[in-house]
């Protein structure tokens, strides 16, 4: 009997542990090779089984970009921080690039909606300002978007 810690050197164990992962939800195919080594299997092992998941259509790098992309702009996070959070998940500049063009979000009313939503009333002071400026750049919008949002809900209120 193979001890815990000894690698795993099994595609067809590492391809089988790989569709348990994807049949929960999308992966990346860095993220689903860590969440592998993680688990012991070696890169002789992992290698063919991803090729083996790609070739089938269960593994793909741009449908889990969308997916990921659509699910964070619903959350209300700026296209800056949706682009980042995929480069983290190992996703090239093209694929990261199709993925937020997809989604076709107008990222200005993006902004003004989730200040609307996280803010109780519209900013009258620069503090306020500063404060609503400061949270939408940390949810990932651009500083101009966040800038033109701002300023697009104080003058509805004057």
């Amino acid at each position: 009997m193979q001890s815990q810690s000894a690698p795993k050197d099994e595609p067809e164990g590492a391809y089988a542990a790989a569709l348990r992962l994807l049949a929960r939800r999308e992966h990346s195919t860095l993220e689903l090779t860590r969440k592998l080594e993680q688990r012991g299997f070696t890169g002789a092992s992992i290698r063919p089984a991803l090729e083996r998941l790609r070739a089938a259509g269960y593994l793909s790098d741009a449908r889990f970009a969308g997916s990921l992309a659509r699910h964070r702009a619903a959350q209300g996070y700026g296209d800056l921080r949706i682009r980042a959070e995929l480069k983290q998940h190992g996703m090239e500049h093209a694929v990261v690039d199709q993925a937020l063009e997809v989604l076709a979000v107008d990222w200005g009313a993006q902004a003004l909606a989730q200040a609307r939503r996280h803010f109780a009333e519209a900013p009258e002071t620069s503090a306020a300002r500063a404060r609503m400026l400061r949270y939408l750049t940390q949810r990932g919008f651009a500083p101009s978007v966040a800038r033109a949002a701002v300023a697009e809900w104080s003058k509805s209120v004057q």
